[in-house]
């Protein structure tokens, strides 16, 4: 149970050496009151107005601490719980989908939830976005299956709930998932002026450019450092019978350009299965973008994604500076949470 929410979180951030932020104390105080509504007695409850807000959904620009702050709170609850990057929830509900559809079984959404409910009582989703039409025409009724079975939720995302799917393929039909969303949710933005991620010391800056003849010579004395005394061999993946091979990986540190990540038909699915035999990863070659080569950007963006959920550290070369990198137009807004991850995943340190 928790006492004061505030209090912990400050204790937290000084054991962590991390500044205390008026607006993040602000958050604070709305997960406190969400916790009061969904995690108190049920006496309580009786006496609350915002029974229906079964959600906590944050949002904000990158880098300004959202992830921070939904672990904190995650950490403090003593609940079956799930924390499950939005990506990788919704590859598991399709596979369970595919496995029933197979055996021909009917109400698909209602067992998932079902099996979902033996699991958690509490799901952390992080980086919640939508980007397929596959996606966004089941969400309304996937998400109303969940708060009805009285499954809570946590949420970050760099959209507020209204201009999900912005623009997207037929997004009429995504609108009964907003409504719900709306109405379910507390909903709370997280302003700050700087990207922490940006702010940080980056002693262990391993962010590569321009590809010339110079960059090539430091990225391979570093690699030939971070491999020594390492076996060499290959790495064979198969993912619903799309194969991919990993052929200069040394015990978990891999080398990789990025044409063969992301030149390819993967998503995210073939990106965890390549992730989940990683430590360390070096993409080499890196591409300016623009609205010819979106179709890679966009690979480029889950892959990060996947890399800094799993809290794997990087190292790059890429054709211009990390302020400097451009996008397509479609992709500039969750672009910037790519160039932000790339801060930090080239910075952590690595042993």
């Amino acid at each position: 149970m928790i006492k004061s929410l505030e209090k912990e979180f400050k204790s937290f951030c000084e054991d962590q050496d991390l500044e205390v932020n008026i607006n993040q104390i602000n958050v604070i105080k709305k997960l406190e009151e969400y916790y009061q509504i969904n995690f108190k007695s049920f006496f309580s409850k009786l006496f609350s107005k915002k029974l229906s807000q079964k959600g906590f959904y944050l949002y904000g620009d990158v880098g300004v601490g959202k992830t921070m702050i939904l672990n904190f709170f995650f950490d403090q609850l003593d609940k079956k719980k799930l924390r499950k990057h939005f990506n990788e929830f919704m590859l598991n509900f399709h596979n369970f989908a595919h496995e029933r559809k197979e055996k021909n079984e009917e109400n698909i959404i209602n067992q998932f939830v079902k099996d979902l409910k033996s699991k958690a009582s509490l799901i952390f989703f992080d980086e919640f976005q939508v980007t397929n039409i596959v996606d966004a025409m089941i969400l309304g009724k996937l998400f109303d299956e969940i708060f009805k079975e009285d499954i809570k939720i946590i949420v970050t995302s760099n959209t507020k709930i209204s201009e999900l799917y912005k623009d997207g393929l037929q997004r009429d039909q995504f609108i009964p998932f907003i409504k719900i969303m709306q109405g379910q949710s507390m909903e709370h933005e997280l302003k700050i002026e700087d990207d922490y991620r940006k702010s940080k010391d980056h002693k262990q800056q391993r962010y590569f450019y321009p590809l010339n003849q110079e960059t090539n010579f430091k990225i391979n004395k570093f690699f030939r450092k971070i491999t020594k005394n390492k076996i060499k061999s290959t790495i064979s993946i198969n993912v619903k019978g799309r194969d991919f091979k990993m052929e200069n990986f040394y015990e978990g540190i891999v080398r990789i350009k990025f044409n063969e990540l992301c030149d390819q038909n993967l998503g995210a699915e073939d990106y965890l299965e390549i992730i989940k035999n990683c430590k360390f990863m070096v993409i080499d070659q890196i591409p300016k973008f623009n609205d010819v080569n979106s179709n890679q950007q966009q690979r480029f963006i889950t892959l990060l994604d996947v890399i800094y959920d799993k809290n794997i550290s990087l190292a790059v070369t890429a054709d211009m500076n990390l302020d400097q990198l451009t996008s397509s137009r479609l992709l500039e807004k969750p672009f910037k949470r790519t160039i932000s991850r790339l801060y930090e995943l080239t910075s952590k340190e690595y042993n």
